[in-house]
Parts: C-alpha cells; sequence; structure tokens
C-alpha cells in the first residue's frame, strides 16, 4: 500500500539531487578566466567550438560514468542535458561532438542508444542556437517556462526575441520527452531514463527537472558573462582615461617646444634647426613605444633629449644636476613620468628668475619602493596656491591621475615649496616586476 509514495518520494529526492548537481556544475566550471572567455565569445573558429565542447566533455562525462559503473547515484547523469547544453552555446559540432564524447561509458555499459541520442540532441542544441537571430536573446532564456510565454504579451517587448524564448521552452520539453519515450516505452535498459513511459506524474516532474537543469546554467553562465563582460569595459574604460591623459602631455609638450622653436627661427637659424632635430628624436621615440610602463634608464635618456631642447634655449641660465642611483635604472615607471614635472620646474620655477637655476633629479630604491624626486631652486609656489596645485595646470594633475590609475591609488606624491627657494616633487611608487597590464 505505500510502496508507490514511498518509490515517488525517492523520485523527487533524485530529481532535486539532480538539479543541485547541475547547478554545482554550472558554477564550478566557470571558475577559469579561459572558460569565461570562452563563453563570452559567441563566433568561433573549429579550434574553439573543439575546446568548448572538451569543456563539456570534462563536465559531464565523469557523472555518466559513475552511474555506470557503480550502478547507482542516477542524479549523477546529466549526460543529455549536457549534450544539449554543448550545442545551445556552441553550435552543432560542439554538441554533436561533446555528445558523442559523453556516450561513451554509457555505450561500454551496454546502453547502445545512448550515443545517437546524445549526438541528436547536441545538433538539436545547435538547432535552438541557430533559430536565434540575436545570439543574446539564449543567455536570457528565464528558467521559469511560465515567463517565457507571458513575455509574448508584454507590451513593448520585441515579439520575435518573445517567441524564441516561447520556442526553446517548448523544445526543450519536446527533447526530454523524445528521451523517456524512447528510453521507457521501447527500449528497456538501452537507455538511461530516470522514470518509465506512462507514469504521467513522474514524467512531468522528469520534464521539469530537466528543463531547470538546462536553464539553470544558462543562468548561471549569462551572469558570469555579464559580469566578465563588465570587467572588460572598465578596463577599456580605464585604457580610454589613460590613453586621453597621455595625449594630453603630448601636445602641451609640443606646443611649447614648437613656440620655442618660432621664436628661434628668426634670430638663431641654427639653434631652431638643433631643436627640431631634437624634437624629431623625441617624438620618434614617443611613437616608438606605446606602452604605459618603461624602465628608469629610458625615461631618464627621454629628459636629457628634452633638456638639451631647454638648455639650446635657456642656455647657462639652465643648469641640470643628476642624483641617479645605477641600482634603480631598470626599474619600471610609468611613460612621460618625469618630463612633465621637469617641464614645470622650469617653465614655472626657473624662467621667471634672471639668473636661471637648477633643476635636480633624484632616483634611489627604498626598499621595495622607488623614490623619484624633481627638485628646482627656482622661484617656488605660494602657500595659498600649493594646496590646488595637484588639481591645476596639466603637470601634476596629470601625472596624479595617471598615478591612481596605474597604480590603483597604491602610490605617494607629495609636493613642497617655499616662495623665493624653489620646489621639490617627491613619488613613490611599488617595484614592478614586469610590465604592468591596463586591463588585469
Amino acid at each position: 500500500m505505500n510502496s508507490q509514495p514511498l518509490e515517488m518520494e525517492q523520485y523527487l529526492i533524485t530529481l532535486l539531487v539532480k538539479i543541485g548537481v547541475m547547478a554545482a556544475i554550472a558554477s564550478f566550471g566557470v571558475r577559469s578566466r579561459r572558460v569565461k572567455r570562452m563563453l563570452r565569445r559567441e563566433e568561433r573558429t573549429l579550434d574553439q567550438r573543439f575546446r568548448l565542447a572538451l569543456w563539456f566533455i570534462v563536465l559531464f562525462l565523469p557523472g555518466v560514468a559513475i552511474r555506470v559503473i557503480t550502478n547507482n547515484y542516477r542524479a549523477l547523469d546529466l549526460g543529455f542535458e549536457g549534450s544539449l547544453l554543448a550545442g545551445i552555446t556552441g553550435g552543432y559540432f560542439c554538441g554533436w561532438f561533446a555528445g558523442m564524447a559523453i556516450s561513451v561509458p554509457a555505450m561500454i555499459g551496454s546502453e547502445i542508444l545512448s550515443l545517437p541520442i546524445f549526438a541528436l540532441a547536441g545538433l538539436g542544441g545547435g538547432l535552438l542556437r541557430d533559430s536565434a537571430t540575436d545570439l543574446e536573446d539564449i543567455w536570457r532564456f528565464s528558467p521559469f517556462p511560465d515567463v517565457n510565454f507571458y513575455r509574448i504579451f508584454q507590451p513593448g517587448r520585441e515579439l520575435r526575441s518573445a517567441l524564441l524564448h516561447a520556442y526553446f521552452t517548448v523544445g526543450v520539453l519536446v527533447a526530454e520527452a523524445l528521451r523517456q519515450l524512447l528510453g521507457g516505452l521501447f527500449f528497456v535498459n538501452l537507455l538511461f531514463t530516470l522514470t518509465r513511459w506512462g507514469d504521467w506524474p513522474a514524467q512531468a516532474l522528469g520534464l521539469l527537472a530537466t528543463y531547470f537543469c538546462i536553464t539553470l546554467p544558462l543562468k548561471v553562465w549569462n551572469n558570469t558573462r555579464t559580469e566578465a563582460k563588465l570587467e572588460e569595459h572598465q578596463g577599456l574604460l580605464m585604457q580610454a582615461r589613460l590613453d586621453a591623459l597621455t595625449s594630453q602631455i603630448n601636445p602641451h609638450f609640443l606646443f611649447n617646444t614648437l613656440n620655442s622653436i618660432s621664436t628661434l627661427i628668426r634670430i638663431n637659424p641654427d639653434q631652431a634647426r638643433t631643436m627640431l632635430q631634437k624634437l624629431s628624436r623625441i617624438l620618434r621615440r614617443r611613437l616608438k613605444n606605446q606602452d604605459h610602463f618603461s624602465p628608469l634608464r629610458d625615461e631618464l635618456e627621454f629628459i636629457e633629449d628634452y633638456l638639451s631642447i631647454e638648455i639650446v634655449r635657456f642656455g647657462d641660465k639652465l643648469r641640470i644636476a643628476r642624483e641617479i642611483d645605477p641600482a634603480v635604472s631598470d626599474m619600471l615607471v610609468p611613460s612621460m613620468l618625469l618630463q612633465p614635472l621637469v617641464e614645470n620646474s622650469i617653465r614655472h620655477g626657473l624662467a621667471g628668475k634672471v639668473d636661471g637655476g637648477t633643476v635636480t633629479l633624484r632616483a634611489r630604491r627604498h626598499g621595495e619602493w622607488l623614490t623619484i624626486e624633481i627638485e628646482d631652486d627656482g622661484v617656488g609656489i605660494p602657500e595659498e596656491e600649493l594646496a590646488g596645485i595637484g588639481v591645476k595646470g596639466i603637470g601634476v594633475s596629470n601625472v596624479r591621475e595617471r598615478l591612481g590609475v596605474l597604480y590603483n591609488q597604491n602610490y605617494r606624491m607629495k609636493i613642497d615649496s617655499q616662495p623665493g627657494r624653489g620646489t621639490r616633487i617627491e613619488i613613490e611608487v611599488p617595484e614592478i616586476q614586469h610590465r604592468m597590464a591596463v586591463v588585469s
């Protein structure tokens, strides 16, 4: 009398465990960045589709094998669902290849219908995928069947997309119904199913379980894709921000240099020619190197070319002192870090002094930090202007903002100035072993 309720209770537990196992597989399977990139990519080469198929095989073949070997743990066998998912997310080839490979343990266990059914499930998933005019509609598929049909009648929703979701729901349910029919009605023990054909309540619950096992991974993976896209967009925004900051530096420096050359053309054409040659070298070097980081040695060479231009203009009024520790020459620093600060020292600190002055460059290592100083003995900055120097003008504010982006605020920048005695800018940045990428 109580055997049937007990069987139904066990069956319900098995279905719930099956859904839980699928949710765990879906969550565990997207830990790798490479997998996230595979799922985010919609147009794939044959090699990329092959790799995606291998990923599905690794996820779903072990469950089939465990069920066949132990003749137990029926909830672990998600081979049919995995084959269908492979086709939905990867297309015909991915679904067909993954389905055939996933069916191998069942074939060894004499379930000879597994190979054609799993392969057809993969191809059917590819057919569902191919029916989407916008592949993003696949990822918007709801785990709740009624929602997919309700969307057809929602005002403002695109009808084609809503119909696709309804068609998708029917397609998944029909695929599972056909598996139940073949596995339970005609070919006993030739294809694994959880229920027998004719047990209508159990079959209805089996249909829903399979439906959830298809839609839950799509939901989990879509969340992962969305997060990856947000990270990518943030990286692109950061890259655009850095490019914009760098583009601020080059025109500013170029304008000032050309202005100096235009002044010299009439009074000293030879010096103007020399400055043009040096400017050409500077621009050539900048065009060749588009990295956001470069060795300090390269930055110092760049500064040498820049200062040689300024010395042509200022003559003996401009003096340069260097206190560079040779051990730091290979340490990486942001490109164009020094030039705007040295330019500020000359333009605002020394240009107003009748007898000129000295710009001193220092670099030393302090533990895992690199300390750089640019100091001048110029006119200094009034105290009331010093507090806002970091947000005014192109030079200091640009450098501060780039440091904040590149080092994620893990840097120190200090400005000391005394009117009539000069200004000192000290920058401390952490040591970098390799060139950092803007998008991590």
